[in-house]
């Protein structure tokens, strides 16, 4: 608000006044105060209204908001190229959103934010071994970054996604509290530790740790704007984490099976061995995380460290099992909220874990695995090469049940990508998929209503064929060709013998075209109405075997239904679906 009063009383107006294009790097500082108001508040799509400069300060901003974080890094990397070696130091002031710098912007501009903004990058594309090599380098290079908290957090969370528990950083000012930012309360650190305490069995630090770091988040969130719903979930999501650790700890060093209810955390002996706790008795820690997991799986920023963390979190508890299903959780989740490094990099481990196990149980989870990389080479562009996959896959591996999924992803990509005509797409994929899902009655109405959207949309483009003005003007062509051939047929009769001759090789040349022309039309005819037909028996079925896709299968019937009310295919596959579909 006093933002918008200033521009008000700056540019007589309310504007943000015109896109800088000069050689200034840095934001102005009305525009610095927005952006850095706009992403605590939670508010994606103003960034886009008042970043509109070309300046490298935008172009960040951008690629960090769409979550573009190898562009991102190349931009960081362009900025600490060219630092002045003696800024590195220069905690004062901000780079990116804040008041404007000294006379000499080029070159106090890049500072310290700069490498903390490379390092965040490196983390968020999965570069964990190139962040702890650069972490070191910097570290060695200025021993004063031991006194930046952000710095040393940074590296803990590096330290905790790696399973690095050997690591510690020593900060000189560990014991003077006031000298900590408090924008950072330094959670990783405490979580680090809490996780080294749970592999190692240390009670004390891991209470002490825990109750720490719970205490340092709610007082956060105490004093926290309800504005700021960005920073508000992710505290809370933060001590759903210290949540799930607690019940770790209860199943890794606590867990008696003929024993009472455990007490708190501390409060009584625990086995020197830590035990490896079994399925069952990590039911409700799976159920806590599927709670979390269908809350926040659609904001990945938010939703990602939790990934890691549980990641981790089964790793200390020695369940491979549950490992495996979370690595194929998060590289799904990793490749629709398109973070493909991170996705690819959980693939790469679980293809590692199935490695060690049992010979038995690796047949199908390689299967599986290879699906999911098909589906992320396809996500990433890879058009031909995931479609290669997915043949692969059905050339090689006998899982019927999974089969199904292979046949309607290469024959969907095959469409998408026109790599192959119609009736194969039809023939050879998706009826195939319609067929080995008869068995598996959950997975119909996926399949029948995929089948049914690739035929709808044939349908509809030989529609729009046969009513385009290039098939109007291929009749006219047609029905001159015919006049020019009746009228050739009447001067034979009435022709001399070496006239008949020439008539009758021009007469032959029409009747072929003529009879070519008739023939194609009457394929593409009747391919349309076998895509129609097709398409509404798909589009019944899905309703019929299930309701997930209800809402869209409904409207699109009556659509064809109202603007084909003539043809009797329509009517008649319409009176079948109201005598079959519930009348809901």
């Amino acid at each position: 608000m006093y933002v918008e009063l200033w521009c008000e009383e700056q540019f007589n107006k309310l504007d943000l006044g015109p896109p800088d294009f000069s050689q200034q790097e840095s934001l102005a500082p009305h525009i610095g105060l927005l952006v850095e108001a706009f992403t605590h508040i939670n508010e994606p799509d103003s960034i886009y209204g008042i970043t509109l400069a070309n300046e490298v300060a935008s172009q960040i901003i951008r690629y960090e908001h769409e979550g573009n974080w190898s562009s991102a890094l190349e931009y960081y990397d362009l900025l600490v190229r060219s630092t002045p070696k003696e800024n590195l130091a220069n905690f004062a002031g901000t780079v990116l959103t804040g008041p404007s710098v000294s006379s000499k912007a080029e070159e106090n501009l890049l500072n310290w934010k700069m490498h903390k903004g490379l390092m965040r990058s490196l983390q968020k594309t999965g570069c964990s071994h190139v962040l702890d090599i650069y972490s070191q380098g910097l570290t060695n290079q200025k021993a004063c970054l031991q006194q930046d908290s952000e710095f040393v957090d940074i590296q803990y969370e590096a330290a905790w996604r790696a399973g690095n528990w050997d690591f510690s950083f020593f900060v000189p000012y560990s014991s003077q509290p006031s000298s900590r930012s408090r924008d950072y309360c330094l959670f990783n650190e405490n979580l680090h530790s809490c996780l080294r305490a749970l592999q190692n069995g240390d009670s004390e630090q891991f209470q002490g740790k825990l109750s720490h770091s719970k205490m340092d988040l709610v007082l956060a969130l105490s004093n926290a704007s309800k504005e700021s719903t960005k920073y508000i979930h992710s505290t809370v999501l933060k001590l759903q984490m210290l949540d799930h650790l607690s019940m770790a700890w209860e199943l890794r060093w606590k867990f008696c099976p003929d024993q009472a209810p455990k007490s708190n955390v501390g409060t009584e002996e625990f086995n020197l061995v830590p035990a490896v706790p079994k399925r069952n008795q990590l039911e409700l820690l799976s159920k806590e995380w599927n709670f979390i997991l269908c809350q926040t799986e659609r904001n990945l920023d938010l939703f990602e460290p939790f990934l890691a963390f549980r990641r981790g979190l089964l790793k200390i508890l020695g369940s491979e099992e549950h490992l495996i299903e979370h690595l194929f959780q998060s590289a799904s989740a990793l490749r629709k909220g398109l973070r493909f490094s991170l996705a690819a990099a959980s693939l790469y481990e679980l293809k590692e874990l199935c490695c060690h196990r049992d010979q038995q149980t690796v047949p199908s989870t390689y299967f599986l695995s290879k699906l999911e990389e098909a589906k992320l080479l396809r996500a990433q562009g890879q058009h031909d090469m995931a479609i290669g996959l997915g043949k692969y896959i059905l050339k090689n591996h006998t899982d019927e049940r999974n089969k199904s999924d292979v046949y309607r992803l290469v024959g969907k990509w095959l469409a998408e990508t026109r790599s192959s005509n119609s009736r194969t797409i039809i023939e050879d994929y998706l009826n195939h998929s319609v067929a080995l899902d008869k068995k598996y009655m959950s997975r119909q109405c996926r399949t029948h209503f995929h089948l049914a959207h690739y035929t709808y949309n044939l349908f509809k483009s030989y529609e729009e064929r046969l009513s385009s003005n290039e098939w109007q003007a291929a009749l006219r062509l047609r029905k001159y060709k015919t006049k020019e051939l009746d009228t050739l047929l009447k001067r034979l009769k009435n022709s001399s013998k070496a006239e008949k001759s020439d008539y009758g090789a021009k007469i032959q040349e029409l009747q072929k075209q003529l009879a070519l022309d008739r023939e194609e039309a009457q394929k593409i005819q009747d391919d349309r109405d076998e895509f129609l037909s097709l398409a509404l028996e798909g589009y019944q079925r899905s309703l019929v075997v299930g309701g997930k896709y209800d809402l869209q299968v409904v409207f699109r019937l009556v659509s064809l239904w109202f603007n084909l009310f003539s043809r009797k295919q329509v009517v008649d596959s319409m009176i079948k679906t109201t005598k079959e579909v519930q009348s809901y």
